[in-house]
């Protein structure tokens, strides 16, 4: 019986290639919604999964269910012990897109620095005095602070090491890095000029940037924020950025996605927003798509997969 996987339309086509190219049929959908999951693939054998929130409830309902591939690095919107307990594995595709999100960081921090999207909106609105008003600061010199070393920590490291910033790291676990030194957290959130975030989502990471720590920055510092919207106290930060505790922020994850289109950040002028786009590069998104695509078919050819985040009896 030909096998089955559901994937959102949007998916890259070397990744819909590797898939067809190994007789599996493919049932595409809008968006990895449970109801679009449940409405046209509740009989599916796999599900490649974008952000969307995946659980029990959906889980349960799927019979012929054996991998749910996150086509990304975070997890947090799966329930690793509902897949579990259904004999369901969850896994990554943590090669895929590290330095893509890093040179996603760099060019956040450019942004910041220059104040390049608000010049470009200002010019655009006929505003050409704007610049000299609004002007930036320069990167060399400055201290960019690291909360998180992973593959995506590391990159950012890496490709900050050519601008001749003083680069500080915070990690659980400190480890020999060529390109900074590692501190304490209480050091990096005081010293930094610019920070970003690279954690997972988890109960112990959950605020970790919240009022108490935005108030001890640097009134001049900046945070950038790739990592997950729970990183951060959303309501601190925006009494932060609106009293000019801190100059500004960029953010392309939220505690709410998509970011509600009520939210009190759109009011704000010292915040750059995007909508998860850390990883949105053509070759990003085709190695995604493609080692996602080869978690399926290694499970569903009854073999284990190389990237799990659970474990399956």
């Amino acid at each position: 019986m030909t096998k089955k996987v559901v994937i959102p339309e949007t998916l890259s086509e070397d990744g819909k290639q590797y898939l067809t190219d190994r007789g599996i049929e493919l049932i595409e959908v809008p968006t990895t919604s449970g109801e679009n999951i449940l409405k046209y693939g509740k009989d599916a054998d796999g599900i490649i999964l974008f952000v969307d929130q995946i659980g029990e409830e959906v889980i349960s309902q799927m019979p012929n269910l054996k991998i749910i591939a996150r086509h990304g690095v975070g997890y947090d919107n799966v329930d690793l012990k509902a897949g579990a307990n259904h004999g369901v594995w969850v896994t990554i595709t943590p090669h895929a897109n590290a330095a893509t999100v890093a040179e996603t960081t760099i060019a956040d921090m450019f942004d910041l620095s220059k104040n390049l999207t608000n010049i470009s909106m200002a010019m655009c609105r006929g505003d050409a005095g704007y610049a000299m008003k609004h002007r930036g600061f320069d990167l060399a010199g400055k201290t960019l602070g690291i909360v998180g070393y992973g593959r995506i920590g590391h990159w950012v490291a890496k490709k900050a090491s050519a601008l001749d910033m003083n680069i500080l790291i915070y990690n659980r676990t400190p480890r020999e890095s060529p390109y900074g030194q590692f501190v304490d957290f209480d050091t990096i959130i005081q010293k930094s000029d610019v920070l970003t975030l690279h954690l997972a989502s988890t109960p112990q990471t959950k605020h970790i940037i919240g009022k108490a720590e935005l108030a001890v920055m640097k009134p001049t510092s900046v945070i950038i924020n790739l990592g997950r919207g729970s990183l951060i106290d959303e309501a601190a930060l925006i009494a932060a950025l609106r009293n000019k505790t801190i100059a500004a922020a960029a953010l392309d994850v939220f505690e709410r996605e998509p970011l509600p289109k009520d939210s009190p950040f759109f009011e704000l002028d010292n915040v750059l927003l995007t909508p998860h786009i850390g990883s949105n590069t053509v070759e990003s998104f085709s190695r995604m798509a493609t080692d996602a695509a080869s978690e399926v078919v290694r499970v569903l050819n009854g073999e284990q997969p190389q990237w799990p985040v659970n474990q399956v009896k």
